[in-house]
């Protein structure tokens, strides 16, 4: 089995899913554009990577920000839409349009 469709089954294995994949071709990843995310140092996922975050009731989402780039000593981080807890009934933070 290819390595990304190996990836991909242990993900939704993980998340409780079951899936059959059909593969049109397999091909490899040239070096200079990415690499398979098992083979990525802790460095490169940190530096490009997304933190799924449930953020708690009283800290601003700027604040949690800043938090993470302290803790992972990194100098740029950032939040697509607000990490608020939602309002007027729905069940989902709010987002901007772009992510849905």
């Amino acid at each position: 089995m290819e390595e990304g469709i190996m990836f991909l089954t242990e993900l939704d294995s993980f998340a409780g899913i079951q899936r059959r994949y059909i593969v049109k071709r397999e091909a490899g990843t040239d070096p200079r554009y990415g690499k398979h995310p098992k083979s990525r140092s802790a460095e490169e996922l940190i530096s490009s990577g997304v933190i799924n975050l449930d953020k708690p009731p009283g800290p601003t989402s700027h604040e949690v920000v800043a938090w993470i780039k302290e803790l992972l000593k990194i100098g740029k981080a950032g939040h697509g839409g607000t990490l608020e807890p939602p309002t007027g009934g729905g069940d989902t933070p709010r987002s901007p349009a772009y992510y849905r």
